[in-house]
């Protein structure tokens, strides 16, 4: 199960870079929406895999940033329609 959790972390650092790339090359903000989400996804899950020492708090804080970023990147996406 292991594996399938590095996997997951790898691909969440893809679509950083990719969110990245969009927000950069195509001058398109919800990029950045993608990119935050995903960074903290990744910060989320390797604290998990890693086992470090993280305060929960924190964690729930992050978490909803990243709930808020990926919620305003498809209200973005639905809005240009």
């Amino acid at each position: 199960m292991e594996i399938l959790q590095l996997i997951s972390i790898i691909l969440e650092a893809i679509i950083v870079l990719i969110g990245i790339s969009i927000a950069l090359a195509k001058k398109a903000a919800l990029g950045w929406g993608f990119a935050v989400t995903f960074g903290i996804y990744v910060f989320y899950d390797l604290a998990r895999y890693l086992h470090w020492q993280t305060d929960q708090t924190i964690l729930q804080g992050l978490f909803f940033v990243a709930t808020i970023s990926a919620f305003w990147a498809i209200w973005s996406v639905y809005k240009e329609k």
